[in-house]
């Protein structure tokens, strides 16, 4: 069975940092992929931040983290970690760790846009919470 468990969510001020982990256990090679994504408080839907396939290295950011947040792996760990940076209030809210078995990008494009594929293990998720 796949698991997926994410940690590192906190209370921050404006401008700080903090680093979110991932860890999908239960895939049994490499053709995999590990999204991030944001619930804003009182918000019903869950919004794609990044994303980073382990088959095809293809990393996504959603426009209002670029540059600012970084997602990185460790394959050996099958662990992903998501550094955010220069925190703004827009920012805070459940960040949920999703996982699937996929090949090639974690992202598809459609009307002009990109979109994170479907996942169907998800993690419980983490607060982040960011004070002006």
């Amino acid at each position: 069975d796949v698991q997926v468990v994410e940690s590192g969510g906190g209370l921050v001020h404006t401008g700080g940092s903090l680093r979110l982990s991932c860890t999908a256990s239960g895939f049994t090679n490499n053709d995999y992929a590990i999204g991030w994504f944001r619930q804003a408080p009182g918000g019903k839907e869950r919004v794609g931040v990044s994303c980073i396939s382990f088959s095809d290295g293809s990393i996504y950011y959603a426009n209002s983290v670029k540059g600012r947040f970084t997602i990185s792996s460790d394959n050996a760990k099958k662990t992903v970690y998501l550094q955010m940076n220069s925190l703004k209030s827009d920012d805070t809210g459940v960040y949920f760790c999703a996982a699937d078995s996929m090949r090639g990008p974690c992202t598809y494009y459609r009307e002009g846009y990109y979109y994170q594929r479907h996942y169907s293990y998800w993690g419980q998720g983490t607060q982040v919470s960011v004070s002006s």
